[in-house]
C-alpha cells in the first residue's frame, strides 16, 4: 500500500473508530410517536409562573447572613408562611441549557447537544410550554429560542435582550435581571388597555417564565462568594416580590395562581459549572400558590447533610426532587399533559389536593413514561430477527396490561394510595426498560469496533515489519491471495444481508463492514506472518513473553496519572497542582513573560556573532519582534485583569492587541531561519505570546517547562546516535529542518526506536493534562480569554481554550521532528509505532467509555478515548503543521544564502 492511500484509509478508519462511542454511548434516548395524557380532574391552577435563577446555588439563597438576617427575605418568608421548598438534584452536565430542558421537557438532555452549544435543538422534543394554552417568557438569547422552535404552532412568546447584553466584564450584570423584570411588568400594564392581550393572559392553562440570568453572569466573573453574587440575589428576591404582587392585584386575587422559583445549575466556589460538586447539582425548589402545599411542620428529618442546621429551616419539611420531577409537577398544576419524552416522577408531597387527584395524576405519569417504553420496544422489535429479540423480561406484554388494570381498578374502588403505590413502580420498571433497550445493540456493535481496531493494528505491526526491518520475508502467493479475497467478499455480503433485512441504520454497516478488509489486508501478508512467528520461534519463551509484558506494560503505564510522577519529575508539579478551584494569579503570567523575555535575551550574543550581518539584520528584527510581543502580551494580561477588577470592561485597545499577537504567532516563525534550535526558540517565542494572553495564573509556566524537558530529549536522542556506529555525530548548532527530507540519510528502525515513539505518546499526554482537561467543561476558568473577548459566545470561547490546549501539543510535535532530523529516521516508520501504541490504548479506553455518573466522569472517559484516536486523526494534522512551521520559511527581503558557523 502506497504512503497516500495509506494515509487516507488510516484517517477514515479512525475517524469511523473516534466517532462510533457518539453512536454506541451517546445517541439520543428519545422516541416519538406517543400520545398526550392528562389527568381527567380539574386542575388547581388556572396559570403558573415559573422563575429560574440561572446559576442560583442552594446554598447560597437558603443560607442565612453573619448578622441573622435571611439573604433573600421574602422566598424565606414563603418558605416559612406559605409554601414548601427542597432541593433540586439536577444531572451532569451542569449547564444552562440541559438544565432547562430537564426543568421544562423533563428529560436529561444528551451529549449530541454539545455540538449545537446547547442552543439549538438537536432532536425534536416536548415540552410544558409546548402543551401549555399560552406561554410568555422574558430572559437569554440563549435559552428562550429553543423552547419557541420546539413548539407546535405560535403560542409560546418570547421577549429577549440582545446578547451583547451577557457580558462577563460588564459593570453590573443585575442588569440583565432587571430588564426581565421590568419587562414583565410593561408587558401587564399593556395588557389592561389591550383587550385581546387581556383576554390571552386571563385563558387557562397559561405559563410566565422569567429567566433571570443575572446570578449567573456575576458568579462567573465574580465568584458566588462575591458581594456582586449575594447583592444579585436580593435583587432578585425583590424582583420576585413585585411580579407576585403584581400578578396577585392583575387577577384580583383569584388563588388560581402558582408560583415556582428554582434553577438550572449551582455554580463552584471558582466560578464555573458543568461537573458534578454538589455546589453544581443542589439547586433551590420553593413553590407555592394554587394546589400547592403549605409550610409542614416537623421535629426531625432524616438527610445525611447538616444543611437544616446551617440554613436554620429545620422545622419546615423539606421535600428533594430529582430536576425532571419538576415538569410533571408543573403540567399536573395547570392540567396539560405530561411531555410526551418526560422521565420525571411527579412529586406527590408538594400537591394540595385529594388523594384522588393525585392517584389519577400518577397514573397519567405512569401511562405517558410506559408508552415510551412500548414504543422503544415495538422500534427494536421491528429492526431485530425474532428469534434474535430478547424482550425486557421485568415487563411484558401482559404484565403491562395487568398493572395498568389493576391500578385502574384501585382508584375506581377508592384505593387511592395503593394505586399511587402500583403506578411508582410500574414507573421504576418502565425507565429501567427505557435504558434495557436503549443500550440493546450497544455489545454488538462494540465487539465489531473491536474487531476493527485488532484488525488495523495488526496491519499496522505488519505492515513496520515488512518495510522498516531487515526481515526476510517469503514470496508472495497470489493464488492463496485470491482465494482470500473470494472468501472476504462473501463475509462481506454475509454481513450485509443480515443488516438489510434487520433494517438496520446506515452506520451499522460501516461499523459491521469496516473488519472486513482489514482483516483482508492482515491475512494477505501471510508470508510476513510466517517470517515473524519463525523469528519468535528461534528466541526463548520466556524472553519472547517477557517482551510483550514489557511493551503492553509499557502502554499500561501511560494510561495511569500516577506515571507522571514517577516518569517525568520536571513535569509532575503540573498535573498534580489544583486544575479548578483556583484564583487567578496574574504574578505568575507576568513572572512566565519576563522568564521567557531573559531566554529570547540569552540568545542575542549568537546572532551578534554571527559572520553574515545581512543575515544577522534580519534575525535580529525578527527576534526584536518576538520579544516585543511577548512585553505586550504581559502587559495586555495585566491592565485587562486590572480593568475588569474595577468593572471598567475590556479596554478596546487590549482586545485589538490579543487577537493582533494571535495572528500573528503562525506567522512569524516562518520569517525565521530554519537552523535547528533558532527556530524552535522562534516558535516557542511566538506560541508563548498567545499563551500568555489565555492565562490566568500558574500554567503560563508550563510551556517554558515543557519546553526545557524538549530540549533535553532532542539532546539526549543525538547523544545516543553512538550507539549506532555513527561516529561522528553532526553539531546541534548546524543541524537544519530543511535538510531533513534527504531519504538517503534515513536508517531502518532499532528496537530503540520504541523508546522514542513512547516518549512522543508519554509527552502528548503530558501536554495534555498538564493544566487542565476539556474531559470537564468546568476545568477552564472563563476567565482565560477576557484578554479577547467578554461577551459570552460558547464557540469563540470554547475555540480558544481549544487553541490553549493545542499549544502544548504543537511545542511537543515540533521536537519531535527535531528527533527525527537527529536520528535520521524516516517520520513515516516512527509514527507507524505511534500508530500501535495509540490503538492499543485506544481499545482499552474505547471499552471504558461511560454514559452515566458525573459529566467529569464521563467526560473523563470520553476524552482518554478521544485523545489516543486523536493521535492518529489529529498527529497527521500536527505533523503537517509541525513540518511547516519547522522546515518552511518565508523570505521577506529575498533568497539567502545560510552558511553556517
Amino acid at each position: 500500500m502506497n504512503l497516500r492511500l495509506f494515509i487516507v484509509a488510516g484517517l477514515l478508519m479512525h475517524c469511523v473508530f473516534l466517532a462510533s462511542i457518539f453512536d454506541i454511548y451517546f445517541t439520543s434516548p428519545l422516541v416519538h410517536g406517543m400520545t398526550p395524557h392528562y389527568n381527567p380532574l380539574p386542575p388547581p391552577a388556572k396559570r403558573l409562573v415559573l422563575f429560574v435563577a440561572d446559576g442560583l446555588r442552594a446554598d447560597s439563597l437558603y443560607e442565612i447572613e453573619e448578622d441573622g438576617s435571611p439573604r433573600a427575605p421574602y422566598l424565606r418568608n414563603v418558605i416559612e408562611e406559605k409554601g414548601c421548598w427542597g432541593i433540586s438534584h439536577t444531572r451532569v452536565p451542569t449547564e444552562s441549557r440541559p438544565g432547562h430542558v430537564a426543568l421544562i421537557a423533563g428529560f436529561y438532555e444528551d451529549v449530541s447537544a454539545v455540538a449545537k452549544g446547547w442552543k439549538e435543538n438537536p432532536v425534536e422534543f416536548d415540552s410544558v410550554f409546548n402543551e401549555s394554552k399560552y406561554t410568555w417568557s422574558w430572559g437569554s438569547p440563549d435559552i428562550l429560542p429553543m423552547f419557541a422552535k420546539g413548539a407546535s404552532g405560535d403560542h409560546v412568546y418570547t421577549y429577549c435582550y440582545t446578547a451583547e447584553k451577557e457580558d462577563f466584564g460588564a459593570e453590573d450584570a443585575t442588569v440583565l435581571d432587571t430588564w426581565v423584570f421590568d419587562s414583565v411588568k410593561n408587558f401587564f400594564y399593556a395588557a389592561r388597555s389591550n383587550q385581546t392581550m387581556f383576554s390571552k393572559v386571563n385563558e387557562e392553562k397559561v405559563i410566565l417564565f422569567l429567566h433571570l440570568l443575572g446570578i449567573d453572569t456575576n458568579g462567573h466573573a465574580h465568584r458566588p462568594n462575591s458581594r456582586e453574587y449575594k447583592d444579585n440575589i436580593r435583587k432578585v428576591d425583590d424582583g420576585i416580590k413585585e411580579i407576585v404582587s403584581l400578578l396577585e392585584d392583575f387577577y384580583g386575587n383569584d388563588g388560581k395562581t402558582a408560583f415556582i422559583v428554582t434553577s438550572d445549575h449551582g455554580m463552584t466556589d471558582w466560578g464555573s459549572h458543568g461537573a458534578g460538586h454538589p455546589s453544581e447539582t443542589l439547586t433551590p425548589l420553593i413553590a407555592w400558590g394554587a394546589g400547592l402545599n403549605y409550610p409542614q411542620s416537623v421535629t426531625s428529618q432524616a438527610f445525611e447533610d447538616n444543611f437544616l442546621k446551617e440554613w436554620k429551616l429545620e422545622n419546615r419539611k423539606r421535600v428533594d426532587v430529582n430536576q425532571a420531577d419538576i415538569a410533571p409537577l408543573m403540567a399536573s398544576l395547570i392540567g396539560v399533559p405530561f411531555p410526551l419524552n418526560s422521565v420525571g416522577i411527579l412529586p406527590l408531597e408538594y400537591l394540595n389536593n385529594s388523594v384522588h387527584f393525585k392517584a389519577e395524576s400518577m397514573f397519567t405519569n405512569a401511562v405517558q413514561i410506559l408508552e415510551q417504553f412500548t414504543v422503544k420496544m415495538a422500534q427494536k422489535r421491528e429492526s431485530t430477527l425474532s428469534f434474535l429479540f430478547t424482550p425486557f423480561k421485568l415487563l411484558s406484554d401482559s404484565e403491562q396490561t395487568d398493572v395498568l388494570r389493576k391500578a385502574r381498578s384501585y382508584i375506581q374502588q377508592g384505593k387511592y394510595n395503593d394505586a399511587i403505590s402500583l403506578c411508582k413502580t410500574l414507573i421504576i420498571l418502565a425507565l429501567e426498560g427505557l435504558s434495557y433497550y436503549h443500550t440493546y445493540d450497544r455489545l454488538f456493535l462494540g465487539i465489531s469496533i473491536a474487531m476493527g481496531f485488532v484488525g488495523w493494528t495488526s496491519y499496522v505491526i505488519l505492515l513496520i515489519i515488512k518495510t522498516h526491518t531487515n526481515l526476510m520475508r517469503t514470496v508472495q502467493n497470489n493464488k492463496a491471495s485470491s482465494v482470500f479475497a473470494y472468501g472476504f467478499s462473501a463475509v462481506g455480503i454475509f454481513i450485509a444481508f443480515f443488516l438489510l433485512i434487520q433494517a438496520c441504520p446506515w452506520t451499522y454497516y460501516i461499523y459491521c463492514l469496516l473488519p472486513v478488509p482489514v482483516w483482508y489486508a492482515v491475512v494477505r501478508e501471510f508470508p510476513v506472518i510466517q517470517d515473524l512467528i519463525k523469528l519468535l520461534l528461534t528466541f526463548p519463551l520466556h524472553q519472547s513473553i517477557g517482551f510483550l509484558f514489557i511493551c503492553a506494560l509499557g502502554i499500561e503505564i501511560l494510561i495511569t496519572a500516577v506515571s507522571w510522577t514517577l516518569l517525568c519529575w520536571l513535569l509532575a508539579m503540573f498535573p498534580l497542582m489544583p486544575v479548578v478551584g483556583r484564583e487567578p494569579n496574574i504574578s505568575l503570567v507576568t513572572a512566565a513573560g519576563l522568564l521567557i523575555l531573559l531566554i529570547s535575551i540569552s540568545s542575542l550574543p549568537s546572532l551578534w556573532k554571527s559572520k553574515n550581518k545581512n543575515v544577522h539584520r534580519k534575525d535580529l528584527a525578527i527576534l526584536l519582534f518576538q520579544m516585543l510581543s511577548i512585553a505586550l502580551s504581559t502587559y495586555v494580561v495585566n491592565t485587562t485583569h486590572s480593568s475588569l477588577q474595577h468593572k471598567q470592561g475590556l479596554p478596546v485597545i487590549n482586545q485589538i492587541v490579543s487577537w493582533t499577537i494571535l495572528a500573528s504567532s503562525l506567522v512569524v516563525p516562518l520569517l525565521s531561519p530554519t537552523f535547528l534550535f533558532q527556530r524552535l526558540l522562534s516558535i516557542l517565542l511566538s506560541l508563548m505570546s498567545t499563551y500568555l494572553l489565555l492565562s490566568t495564573g500558574y500554567e503560563a509556566l508550563f510551556p517554558l517547562v515543557l519546553s526545557g524537558l524538549m530540549f533535553a530529549w532532542i539532546n539526549m536522542e543525538q547523544e545516543a546516535l553512538q550507539y549506532y556506529g555513527l561516529s561522528l555525530k553532526p553539531k546541534l548548532a548546524i543541524l537544519n529542518f530543511s535538510y531533513s527530507t534527504d531519504i538517503t540519510q534515513f536508517r531502518q528502525l532499532h528496537l530503540d526506536d520504541t523508546r522514542r515513539s513512547f516518549f512522543f505518546v508519554f509527552f502528548i499526554v503530558t501536554a495534555f493534562f498538564g493544566t487542565g482537561n476539556i474531559a470537564s467543561v468546568n476545568s477552564f476558568d472563563p476567565a482565560s480569554v477576557y484578554c479577547f473577548l467578554t461577551v459570552f459566545s460558547p464557540f469563540m470561547m470554547g475555540g480558544l481554550l481549544m487553541l490553549k490546549v493545542i499549544i502544548p501539543f504543537v511545542l511537543v510535535s515540533c521536537a519531535f521532528e527535531a528527533v527525527q532530523v537527529t536520528t535520521q529516521l524516516s517520520s513515516k516508520s516512527l509514527f507507524l509505532i505511534v500508530l500501535v501504541i495509540s490503538d492499543i490504548m485506544a481499545l482499552h479506553f474505547f471499552f471504558l467509555v461511560k454514559d452515566y455518573g458525573s459529566w467529569l466522569d464521563i467526560g473523563t472517559s470520553i476524552s482518554h478515548f478521544v485523545l489516543v484516536m486523536s493521535f492518529t486523526i489529529f498527529m497527521m494534522l500536527l505533523n503537517g503543521l509541525a513540518q511547516l512551521l519547522t522546515t518552511k520559511r518565508i523570505e521577506l527581503w529575498g533568497v539567502t544564502k545560510y552558511h553556517a558557523t
